[in-house]
């Protein structure tokens, strides 16, 4: 046996309403807490990809969620986790903040993700070498 772990999966969703997509602000109960990014989450066992990018949409900000399409994958910055980044439509209605999870959320044009700080690198280089091209 080698002793390495296996590496877990999680989603980041990028989520779009109109020319915007939907950035918060990571609450106190995530890892992390402060730091800005699209939605994410685990993916529980026996879950799709889809399926958690849904539920994660729904837990943390309240809203329904159309996956479109899986546009990119990376690891965290620790290894630990495997991030599935997918594209999805926001349904109709108004943000409901899990405040453990959230603690700001804020529709912006992708061009201005660069405007908030702190953010992780990984999230940067998607907005700004990956989703121009989709």
């Amino acid at each position: 046996m080698s002793g390495a772990t296996e590496r877990k999966d999680a989603v980041v969703t990028v989520l779009r309403r109109g020319n915007c997509v939907l950035v918060v602000q990571r609450g106190p109960d995530t890892i992390l807490p402060g730091y800005w990014a699209p939605l994410s989450g685990r993916v529980e066992p026996g879950e799709s990809q889809e399926e958690a990018v849904v539920r994660e949409v729904r837990e943390e900000v309240g809203l329904a969620a159309t996956p479109r399409a899986k546009v990119w994958e990376c690891p965290t910055e620790d290894g630990d986790f495997l991030l599935h980044w997918w594209t999805a439509d926001a349904g109709p209605g108004e943000l409901d903040l899990d405040r453990r999870e959230v603690s700001d959320a804020r529709w912006v044009e992708p061009e201005r993700f660069a405007d908030l700080e702190p953010t992780f690198a990984a999230d940067r280089d998607f907005f700004e070498r990956v989703l121009p091209t989709l």
